[in-house]
């Protein structure tokens, strides 16, 4: 019984053997592929970090600044941005939420601050671009805001340039301090 079955077991080794040879011989051999693309690096062979650290009195108490200014769509009302902000992905206020403004991410937060960055673009250097936002207690009854810029800056042209662009950076979130101030005293903006 065992000869029998090793024959048949033989033979059909044999045929499989002779198909797949037959099969491989007909088909053409595949056109040369090209070769992928090579990937396209966004990182910057010398970056020039920079800060930008800014700070605000407050004459109100450090937890009531942040219920006021530091819920992460605030941005919004305070860098005055017209079309508004809302959560893309994640939970607003948690570990991993995006924004709609400048596609943020949140990367770290405390009771009183949240830290985002900007996520790379293809096709662009990544500048490293982020963020800590902190209401900071002076007193019982006073605190200061705090804003602090990070980012590189190399892609620009010159040293005037990046003067130019670190100063206007400043002006800009100088005033997004000012309305977290004047809405977190309980006033409005205009």
């Amino acid at each position: 019984m065992r000869k029998p079955f090793l024959a048949a077991a033989a033979g059909c080794a044999l045929a499989i053997a002779c198909l797949t040879g037959a099969a491989s011989a007909q088909t053409p051999a595949p056109a040369a592929q090209a070769a992928p693309a090579a990937p396209v690096s966004s990182a910057v062979a010398a970056p020039t970090y920079i800060s930008i650290p800014l700070e605000i009195a407050v004459n109100r108490p450090a937890a009531e600044v942040w219920k006021r200014v530091g819920k992460y769509c605030d941005v919004s009302e305070w860098l005055q941005i017209p079309a508004g902000c809302k959560i893309t992905s994640g939970t607003d206020g948690e570990f991993g939420a995006v924004r709609t403004v400048g596609a943020e991410v949140l990367v770290g937060r405390t009771e009183l601050s949240y830290t985002y960055a900007q996520t790379p673009k293809e096709g662009t250097p990544y500048n490293l671009y982020h963020g800590t936002l902190e209401a900071r207690p002076v007193t019982p009854t006073t605190s200061k805001i705090v804003y602090t810029l990070f980012f590189d800056n190399s892609m620009l042209p010159d040293d005037a340039a990046r003067a130019a662009d670190k100063e206007r950076r400043r002006t800009r979130f100088m005033q997004a301090l000012q309305n977290m101030k004047t809405l977190a005293e309980g006033g409005k903006l205009n």
